[in-house]
């Protein structure tokens, strides 16, 4: 799974790297967002695919009466995204999640109690999106409309298996060539295998999340 993500890029490295306006008033830093707190983060949906948006990290069905629900959806599994009420009404609303890396961490022992942290980026630490559903829910105590995304999530391949050695899940993270291809609704199961070279470092220091 994945609940900690990075994003140190600039304005003009983003709106270089996707192609999309950004406007100045955007607010996309934080080095660290962490999924637990519901942070607002850097995404192109498909509702708007020429232009950066903040989304909130937690997807709110539009059917739910509240937000607590989104403890449970921060990802979403690819095999049964068509299965659990809180996704498959979005499986057409498709978005970029836009990031420069992730964090996990491997179990150095049995129960957990010794883990290592790695921060996992491409091999050049360029800009690249995870592949995302999203949903627009309105508040109905008060009217706001609120977007939110959930991060959906693949068997790990060989590198994340060896990282994410407990559950052996990793986010589908998306080549610029098929972008697009997510964005406008593409069969979701055709993203379900990762090929995507990615390098993992050691973090020494590790960050205090929660």
């Amino acid at each position: 799974m994945c609940y900690h993500t990075t994003q140190k890029k600039s304005k003009k490295e983003l709106a270089e790297r996707f192609k999309v306006d950004i406007n100045e008033s955007l607010d996309i830093s934080g080095e660290l967002f962490n999924g637990f707190t519901f942070p607002y983060t850097p995404v192109i949906s498909s509702k708007n695919k020429n232009k950066m948006a903040l989304f909130q990290w937690g997807l709110i069905p539009n059917w739910s009466k509240e937000k607590s629900i989104q403890q449970y959806t921060l990802n979403a599994k690819i095999e049964t995204l068509d299965e659990k009420p809180s996704f498959k009404n979005s499986i057409q609303q498709r978005c970029l999640i836009v990031a420069d890396g992730f964090m996990e961490w491997q179990w150095l022992d049995k129960k957990g109690k010794t883990k290592q942290q790695y921060h996992i980026t491409l091999p050049n630490q360029d800009a690249f999106a995870f592949a995302g559903i999203w949903s627009e829910w309105v508040n109905p105590s008060t009217g706001e409309i609120i977007n939110t995304y959930s991060m959906v999530t693949t068997e790990a391949n060989p590198l994340m298996s060896e990282i994410h050695n407990t559950k052996k899940r990793m986010p589908v993270i998306l080549t610029p060539q098929n972008e697009q291809d997510w964005l406008n609704g593409k069969n979701y199961q055709d993203f379900a295998k990762c090929d995507l070279a990615l390098n993992a470092v050691k973090v020494n220091e590790i960050l205090t999340l929660f």
